[in-house]
């Protein structure tokens, strides 16, 4: 019985060093327990539960270009990518135009809905938001919103169509 409690504390002690976590110590967006580079570092102690870092890989893009022949546009596709022939290229760029051409004319409808709706700040008020005036200013916040929201979505789809242009 003795012999046992001896081993099961041994056991224990033994076991204990696995549950320690060291110091860690966080550099900016890096974390180290290297006690000596985070004091050269100036880093900091992190307190109050434990770390978990996984290792990220670095993206192959990286990578890529060292090793990829100089070539213009066909070095960044990759080598087993499938070739598309001129005609082909063209045909798709001017469907993606028509489609981006589609979309901002919808996308600028909406936003001469939302700007009359909106009346520069004096969207009408319902019958509810006369009895209710928070009902006014939140609704007004919405569509100020939607409307930040449809100026951003146009000038994005007017974005796209340039570098469709270049």
């Amino acid at each position: 019985m003795k012999h046992t409690l001896i081993l099961m504390t041994l056991a224990c002690a033994a076991l204990t060093p696995a549950w320690a976590q060291d110091r860690i110590y966080r550099c900016g967006n890096e974390y180290t327990n290297n006690a000596s580079q985070a004091k050269e570092r100036g880093c900091r102690l992190v307190e109050g539960g434990n770390v978990t870092v996984l290792q990220g890989s670095r993206p192959a893009s990286a990578a890529a270009p060292a090793a990829a022949p100089s070539g213009g546009a066909a070095a960044a596709s990759p080598a087993n990518a499938p070739r598309v022939n001129a005609a082909d290229q063209r045909a798709r760029d001017s469907d993606a135009r028509a489609i981006l051409e589609s979309e901002l004319r919808k996308a600028e409808a909406r936003l001469a809905e939302l700007r009359t709706e909106y009346n520069d700040g004096s969207p009408q008020r319902t019958a509810l938001e006369l009895r209710n005036p928070q009902g006014y200013i939140e609704r007004t916040a919405e569509l100020k919103a939607s409307v930040t929201r449809a100026e951003a979505d146009v000038a994005g789809i007017k974005r796209e169509l340039a570098r469709l242009n270049k």
